[in-house]
């Protein structure tokens, strides 16, 4: 790893190559020693969950930090009850929808959003310079073991949806656990709000041999197949550490994120009547379009959803959220919640009708994703070149380039990790779409040309 430590969803990568109990410990050594009290510590069923929670738990409690040890639990209840019970911070161990051989640790900040860069880099400048609070043998801190969080994590989910409706409309949902961290959280909510529920993959395994945790449509295969086969109305899919739903309607039918982001933001603005609602630049129009029909308004932020739910907080948002699952609602938590995001899908299937009939109401885009190679060194200069010669369209420099027109856009973002850009194009057919992705990457390519002589 190089000198940054953290990327877009903390520490990762392949155990005992990149990621080491050496370096799990060192990281929290400089994590106790900047959070500064108590810190919650939860993990996903990973086979190297133990060994990363010890080494991290062990360097926190050397600089005199207790930690408080929530157990195999989704990223959310350790966020929820970081922020609930007034201590320092949170780490979750895990990697998310990595493949098995990978970890990580990810840091959550005082009020249960994950921790903002300025303090990942105050963690970053402790483990590089080695500059620990190592106390003396009596003043280390200690670990406590602590039951009750997804109770309450529950108890405050289903506080904010309309459970009468959702048992009276008597729903069959299939629920897919990818072996992951839901599967000691979403059981019980489905069984709380009277929904039946066939469960696939529903015991812990750090392996995922159901299927990868990554919830694509690929990968849900057996999800689709049996809500198909059991006539369920609908498939409620997570990834590994529950952050994120993907959602199958009751036709078998794979709901990309865009769709179930738009549906709930319609909803919530309805609910609030008005409101903002904050999400990437990378989202569909259609987000935009329902929002504006109900009479709210969008404000687009970064890719990335500790800078969506900071915006959130910064101009009081009723929603927001990421087009690949990850849900934002404000009331509940400042953080992506896969299991909030299925029970108010629940309700509003209940008081609305066939989830199927809400995504054909949707209006209709397609997209088009690739990328191109370009050397780091270049891409600010071929970033600053795209936007003069789209300089009479309607340009957006919140994160890469946005060119935007009237029925939809062309976005270009620069890799953080690699020496490319990726270019997203959305337009009311694919055609249009294909055609806008094929002339930027021809400006990309003269733009490069340019540069490299």
């Amino acid at each position: 790893m190089d000198e940054r430590l953290f990327g877009t969803n903390g520490v990762r990568g392949v155990i005992n190559q990149d990621l080491s109990a050496q370096l799990s410990m060192d990281l929290g050594k400089a994590i106790g020693t900047c959070m500064k009290g108590n810190v919650a510590i939860g993990n996903d069923p990973r086979t190297s969950a133990d060994m990363i929670k010890s080494a991290v738990a062990a360097g926190i409690m050397s600089s005199g930090a207790n930690v408080i040890d929530l157990g195999m639990v989704p990223t959310p209840v350790v966020q929820h009850y970081v922020k609930s019970n007034g201590i320092a911070g949170g780490v979750m161990i895990t990697a998310s929808h990595n493949p098995p051989e990978f970890n990580g640790i990810k840091c959550i900040d005082a009020d249960g959003t994950e921790m903002p860069r300025q303090k990942e880099e105050e963690i970053e400048r402790s483990y590089y310079k080695k500059s620990f609070s190592n106390m003396s043998w009596d003043q280390v801190g200690s670990m406590y073991p602590r039951s009750g969080a997804i109770d309450a994590y529950l108890s405050s989910i289903i506080k904010l949806v309309d459970v009468q409706a959702i048992k009276n409309a008597e729903l069959k949902v299939v629920l897919d656990c990818a072996n992951g961290a839901s599967t000691v959280s979403s059981p019980r909510l489905l069984k709380d709000l009277g929904v039946r529920a066939i469960t696939l993959n529903g015991n812990p395994m750090g392996t995922f041999p159901g299927h990868p945790s990554e919830p694509t449509e690929d990968h849900l295969k057996d999800l689709i197949a049996t809500v198909k086969e059991t006539g369920a109305d609908l498939g409620i899919a997570h990834d590994g550490d529950a952050d994120r739903t993907i959602f199958i309607d009751n036709k078998g039918h794979y709901l990309y994120g865009d769709k179930s982001l738009a549906i709930v933001a319609s909803e919530m603005v309805k609910e609030n009547n008005g409101g903002t609602v904050v999400t990437p630049v990378s989202s569909s129009n259609c987000v935009e379009d329902v929002v504006t029909a109900e009479g709210g308004k969008i404000v687009y932020t970064k890719v990335g959803a500790p800078v969506v739910s900071r915006k959130m907080i910064e101009i009081g948002a009723v929603f927001g959220g990421e087009e690949n699952g990850g849900l934002i609602f404000p009331k509940h938590q400042y953080c992506r919640d896969g299991a909030m995001t299925a029970a108010k899908m629940l309700e509003i299937v209940s008081k609305q009708g066939p989830l199927s009939d809400l995504v054909e109401k949707l209006p209709r885009y397609s997209q088009d994703k690739r990328k191109t190679v370009c050397p780091n060194d270049l891409k600010n200069s071929v970033l600053s070149y795209l936007v003069k010669q789209y300089e009479k369209e309607e340009v957006n420099t919140i994160d890469g380039v946005k060119i935007c027109y009237s029925d939809g856009w062309t976005l270009v973002r620069p890799s953080g990790t690699e020496p490319l850009f990726r270019i997203y194009s959305e337009a009311k057919t694919e055609l249009e779409a294909k055609e806008r992705s094929d002339e930027c990457e021809k400006v990309l390519a003269e733009a490069i040309r340019k540069y490299l002589k």
